[in-house]
C-alpha cells in the first residue's frame, strides 16, 4: 500500500471545487447566519418501536461506534437531532425519534415534523413480534398523508437484527412483512395510500448490510444520481475497471456506483480499504496534534490520499480522493498492473490517473451547474 499524490504538479485548493450545498448535499462550510438553520436542514427520520435498534444504527453508521458497544445504549426517550454535515458529504440531519410517541395525540405538529423530510426509515426488530410495529408504520404513513407530505417522502423499512437468522428465515420474514404492510396500506384511508411505495431491506449492525441499506436510501435523495452513475460508467469502460464506488468516507455509504450489480463481498472489501486508509493516515498523515485537528474539523484524509492494495487473488483495490468527503474506490484486474517496485508508476495507472482527473473535474462541474440551476429556479439540476 502506498500513499501519495500521483499528480505531483497538480495544484489542488482544498477549499475550491467541493460540492456546493444542493438538495441536501455538498460542502459543510456554511455560515450559520447565511445558510439554512438547524430545523430547515433536510432530514432523515429514524422511527420504530422501542428497542428496535434505531439509536444503534445511527451510532454505528455515522459515529463509528463498535456494534458490541451499542448494547449499553439507553432507550431513546426524546427526539435526538444529529447534525452530521460538518464531517460528511451527507448534508442531512438525522432525527432519532422515541418509539413511544403517539403522533395523533397532539404532542407534535405533524406538518412541522415532516416538513423538509427527505426519507423516513422505519426500523422493525426481526427477532420480535412485528404486528404492532406494522401498525405503527401504517399510522405514520397516515400522518404524513394528513400533513400533505407523503408524496415528497421516501418510505424505507429496515427489517433489522437479522444477524443469527438463517437465510431462509430472513426471506420468510421479509416476505411476510412486505405482504402485510402493503395489504394494510391498500385498505387504509379508503385506498388513498395505494400510491405509497415502501422499500424493504434486511439489515444488521454486525455486518455491512446496514451500510448497504443506508446507501440505497441516500442515493434516492440525490437528484444528480443518474449523472454520477453515467460518469462512473464512462470511467470504468475506458480504464479497465471491473467495479467502482463513490464513497462518503466517514460513513462508508456509497453515494453512487456503476450500472453493474453490487456484490456484497466487493463492497465489504472496499469498506475495509477505507478503514485501513483512514487508520494509517491518522497515524502517519496528520500534521500537528491529532486532538487539535479533530477539534477544528480537520482530517487525515486530504487531497493527497490514495492507496493501492493487491489482494491474494491478484485483484487490485485502488482508492483516490475526490474531495475531502468523497473517495472513488475501484476494483481492477491484477493483470492490468505491472509488477514493479513502486506501485504508483504503472503505465496502466497513468491512464487511470488521467481518467480519474477528468472524472473529478466532471463531478465538480455537475454540482456547479446544479447550484446555478437552483439559484435560477430550475428544479432538476441533473437533467
Amino acid at each position: 500500500m502506498a500513499f501519495r499524490s500521483s499528480d505531483e504538479n497538480e495544484e489542488f485548493n482544498s477549499n475550491d471545487g467541493y460540492f456546493p450545498v444542493l438538495q441536501g448535499y455538498g460542502s459543510a462550510d456554511i455560515d450559520e447566519e447565511e445558510g439554512p438553520g438547524w430545523d430547515n436542514k433536510p432530514r432523515i427520520l429514524l422511527m420504530g418501536l422501542r428497542r428496535s435498534g434505531k439509536s444503534s444504527i445511527q451510532n454505528v453508521v455515522f459515529h463509528k461506534m463498535p456494534p458490541n458497544e451499542t448494547l449499553f445504549l439507553e432507550s431513546t426517550n426524546k427526539i435526538i437531532k444529529d447534525d452530521i454535515s460538518n464531517m460528511s458529504f451527507i448534508q442531512f440531519s438525522i432525527w432519532d425519534l422515541p418509539g413511544q410517541i403517539d403522533y395523533s395525540e397532539g404532542q407534535f405538529d405533524p406538518k412541522e415534523l415532516f416538513e423538509n423530510c427527505g426519507a423516513i426509515i422505519f426500523v422493525i426488530d426481526a427477532q420480535d413480534e412485528y404486528i404492532d410495529a406494522l401498525g405503527k408504520l401504517i399510522h405514520i404513513v397516515k400522518c404524513t398523508h394528513e400533513a400533505h407530505a407523503s408524496q415528497s417522502i421516501k418510505f424505507e423499512v429496515f427489517i433489522h437484527k437479522v444477524d443469527g437468522l438463517t437465510d431462509e428465515v430472513k426471506i420468510d420474514i421479509q416476505r411476510d412483512i412486505h405482504s402485510r404492510a402493503n395489504e394494510d396500506l391498500a385498505l387504509a384511508e379508503n385506498h388513498q395510500l395505494d400510491n405509497i411505495q415502501l422499500s424493504f431491506y434486511l439489515t444488521s449492525i454486525y455486518d455491512h448490510s446496514i451500510f448497504e441499506a443506508f446507501s440505497q436510501v441516500v442515493q434516492k435523495l440525490i437528484p444528480q444520481l443518474p449523472t454520477l452513475e453515467n460518469l462512473i460508467n464512462i470511467v470504468i469502460s475506458n480504464s479497465g475497471i471491473e467495479k467502482a464506488f463513490l464513497f462518503d468516507v466517514v460513513s462508508k455509504i456509497y453515494v453512487a456506483t456503476d450500472s453493474s450489480p453490487v456484490n456484497m463481498e466487493i463492497y465489504e472489501l472496499c469498506c475495509d480499504m477505507i478503514d485501513v486508509v483512514i487508520d494509517v493516515s491518522c497515524i502517519y498523515g496528520l500534521k500537528g496534534d491529532k486532538k487539535q485537528l479533530e477539534g477544528t474539523g480537520s482530517s487525515a484524509y486530504d487531497p493527497e490520499s490514495a492507496s493501492v492494495i493487491k489482494l491474494t487473488n491478484g485483484t487490485v483495490l485502488y482508492l483516490r480522493e475526490v474531495n475531502r468527503y468523497l473517495a472513488l474506490v475501484c476494483l481492477v484486474r491484477g493483470d492490468d498492473f505491472e509488477t514493479i517496485n513502486d506501485p504508483f508508476h504503472f503505465p496502466f495507472k497513468s491512464v487511470l490517473d488521467y481518467n480519474f482527473h477528468i472524472f473529478r473535474k466532471a463531478i465538480q462541474e455537475v454540482f456547479t451547474i446544479g447550484k446555478s440551476n437552483v439559484v435560477n429556479g430550475i428544479d432538476d439540476p441533473s437533467g
